[in-house]
């Protein structure tokens, strides 16, 4: 029997698919409203109105929207622009503080005891908190005598045995004066999350185009006829990305799903926002659904391409005039069999090509995908791959057309832009250092598993983390608590309290409370995965003692680069940050006159708009790909880490998992035809194995996913995720982990 992993929604005669999608939990509209109107009488409506209206950028993910239009108005001028996983964060931000007494009453040991979604529900952290070796509590310190430690532990540390790290919540001008302490100080230590998340995206993407951001801007969705979704699940992660989707169905045009695991998110979604979609049981927004075999997204995307070679449907013109590179990449597509396509997707050839037509007959596409490509140990060959598709057909370098990666963090991508990273461009570092007039380090910095790496082996003295929670985004935690139990003192900046500050901390910890960005006195700036940048008032503060991130910064920075070249109380006002960053960042000179312009702004030179690209002969250049080899063994199956609705990256805001139907988190997802085939049944408790660790009491629960792949909730599965790397992007492989099954019962 061959499993059918292709399911083309359109076609009526698919009763099978028919009968799924009758069967299909009812996902959004009335759940997540019921959700807003409990947050709302939670947190007070006042402040939930107060909040949602205000001219400050969503805080969760990188789609945008909010600032200068208002708080529920994005770039185009779209209205209620609003989504349940925005409004999750907001209810976490406007807690009360946790009472002062609250770490003296409660050990370290007793917090452990709590669930991630309990710790986070704690309140809002408003005064410093401090351990040293041996202490069995947290205990409150003043922000004087926090600092002080701060700056005498950075004295009397050699530079290159530190490191710094910044989420993707951070602002824009915090994250700048975080990499100019750094280097300033004397490393190039400094990374961010995008290396746990899509760093693969922008390594390919700047090797094949000489980018690393989205080609496309929001309107030329809102004209595409064809819009593929790659290794994503926007339902759960970027649910406003969704209403362009089901637009995109409305006008006639085509959504195109890969993904191993079939999301009902994505097949039927209930848009608040949209009176018809809300007042039915849903919008339909998959066309076509396939569903290959976990770690196979490069042999999809080559049968697409033996299809529109073989059958002459591809840009010649284009190729010619805007590519390098065509003929290499023809030739190894063509001496590819559909055998070893069909063997190492689980997919048939008449899927794919179905799939391949479908583009062939469509006039303006874009590519989307997220962490399902970029989570892979061939990260960058996957980016890669869609990439040469795109390119195939001239889909990139013309309006309505383009690639997007769809970045997880709000402000992940603009601290990327502004220089978080170990290895500065060379545009930004000879700019820095005309600018200031300074000697920057030139040592090579090291990445976020690099400094995991040096911490166990210990070679790390100081970790500055602002924002996040390494820990829990670390894979092999075993090994990742070993690390940075290994870390000597530790500072962490952050708004409530995580997992990452219970683990690994058996040394010297502080731990600084900060305000989120709606809350600072003063305005900041953020960058959406579009490439536009937009304005934060801020001043919704209702915390007595939490700092911005930007004064904590300013005062470290003054007191411990001694012969600085310049008095760093010059950042205090963030207006003069702006300055620095406009000179400096290319394509972010608008940001220095954007507080007196309140002018919101799409970073130029991003945007590909012209088939003229940011390398040496300014054409995109093809890049040869390879069929994925995997290391077959009958007993074992590929895994997949996922997020649920009720989370957003490692923070858990619900325990259920509303789109799925699942009410609890420590359950694996499994194909029906492998649990029959294995004698398993529904709920049936099992364990997880692999080299790495081991997983027990897990539910185990039929969904349909691939045949021989599971799945299961980040950040718990990341016990069993091997601590290797994509060699080029530095990524784990969350999304493909080899593990096998022991029964424990029922």
């Amino acid at each position: 029997m061959r499993f059918l992993h292709c399911m083309q929604i359109d076609n009526k005669k698919e009763d099978n698919n028919k009968t799924h999608m009758q069967n299909q939990p009812y996902v959004g509209g009335w759940k997540s409203v019921y959700y807003s109107m409990h947050v709302a009488k939670e947190v007070g409506l006042g402040s939930f109105y107060r909040s949602i209206t205000s001219k400050n950028t969503c805080k969760t993910c990188a789609y945008g929207m909010g600032g200068q239009k208002g708080g529920m108005i994005n770039e185009a001028g779209d209205t209620l622009e609003i989504c349940k996983k925005s409004i999750q964060a907001q209810l976490t931000d406007l807690q009360a503080a946790i009472q002062l007494d609250f770490f003296e009453k409660n050990s370290i040991q007793d917090l452990q005891k709590l669930r991630p979604r309990e710790l986070e529900r704690l309140g809002r952290l408003d005064s410093p908190i401090y351990k040293k070796l041996g202490d069995s509590h947290y205990s409150n310190i003043s922000w004087e005598e926090a600092l002080q430690k701060i700056i005498s532990k950075y004295k009397n540390t050699v530079p290159e045995r530190t490191f710094f790290y910044s989420s993707g919540r951070s602002s824009n001008e915090a994250a700048f004066l975080l990499h100019l302490f750094s280097r300033l100080y004397g490393t190039n230590n400094v990374n961010n999350c995008s290396y746990y998340c899509h760093q693969a995206s922008g390594v390919g993407m700047s090797a094949m185009l000489g980018t690393g951001t989205a080609t496309v801007e929001l309107n030329d969705l809102k004209n595409s006829d064809l819009i593929f979704v790659i290794g994503a699940n926007p339902a759960s992660n970027h649910p406003r990305f969704v209403t362009e989707l089901m637009h995109c169905r409305r006008r006639g045009g085509k959504v195109v799903i890969i993904n191993p695991l079939k999301e009902p998110g994505l097949v039927k979604f209930a848009i608040p926002s949209d009176v018809r979609s809300f007042l039915t049981t849903g919008s339909e927004i998959a066309s076509h659904y396939l569903q290959p075999k976990i770690g196979t997204d490069v042999a999809v995307l080559m049968g697409i391409a033996k299809y529109l070679i073989d059958n002459q449907q591809v840009n010649f013109q284009f190729i010619a005039n805007h590519t390098e590179g065509f003929t290499g990449f023809a030739e190894k597509i063509k001496a590819t069999s559909w055998t070893e396509i069909e063997s190492c997707t689980g997919l048939q050839k008449e899927n794919i090509e179905v799939i391949a037509q479908l583009y062939a007959d469509s006039k303006n596409v874009v590519f989307t995908w997220a962490m399902g490509i970029t989570h892979q140990i061939n990260g960058v060959e996957n980016v890669e791959a869609i990439v040469n598709i795109a390119l195939l057909r001239g889909m990139i370098g013309r309006k309505n057309a383009g690639l997007l990666p769809l970045r997880g963090h709000s402000n992940v991508q603009g601290v990327g832009s502004i220089g978080v990273m170990p290895t500065l461009k060379k545009k930004i570092f000879e700019n820095i250092e005309a600018h200031f007039k300074i000697t920057l380090p030139k040592t090579e910095g090291w990445d976020t598993m690099k400094c995991m790496d040096e911490a166990y082996a210990g070679k790390v003295d100081i970790a500055f983390l602002m924002g996040g929670n390494l820990y829990g985004s670390n894979p092999n935690q075993a090994y990742a608590e070993k690390s940075l139990n290994a870390i000597p003192f530790k500072v962490f900046l952050t708004t409530t309290i995580n997992e990452g500050h219970l683990k690994g901390i058996d040394n010297e910890v502080l731990i600084l409370p900060v305000l989120a960005r709606d809350e600072e006195v003063q305005a900041t700036t953020q960058e959406s995965m579009f490439n536009y940048v937009r304005l934060s008032d801020g001043g919704l503060g209702h915390l007595k003692n939490a700092k911005s991130e930007v004064e904590i910064l300013v005062k470290l920075a003054q007191s411990v680069i001694e012969n600085a070249p310049f008095d760093f109380s010059i950042f205090e006002g963030h207006a003069t940050i702006r300055q620095a960053i406009g000179a400096i960042i290319p394509g972010y000179e608008p940001i220095a006159t954007i507080d007196t312009s309140k002018e919101e702004f799409q970073i130029e030179g991003r945007t590909f708009h012209e088939p003229s690209f940011d390398m040496p002969n300014g054409k995109a250049l093809f890049a040869i790909p390879s069929i994925p080899s995997f290391e077959e063994n009958p007993t074992h199956f590929r895994l997949m880490t996922i997020r649920s609705e009720g989370q957003f990256n490692s923070i858990i805001y619900e325990e259920e998992d509303a789109w799925r139907g699942q009410k609890e988190r420590a359950i694996v997802l499994m194909n029906p035809l492998d649990m029959a085939e294995r004698g398993l049944i529904e709920n049936q408790l099992i364990s997880l194995k692999n080299k790495v660790g081991e997983l027990a009491n897990l539910k185990l629960r039929p969904f349909n996913i691939a045949r021989g792949c599971l799945a299961g909730y980040y950040p718990e599965m990341n016990v069993l995720v091997p601590s290797t790397v994509d060699p080029r992007s530095k990524t784990p492989a969350f999304k493909n982990v080899a593990v096998w099954i022991d029964s424990c019962g029922l």
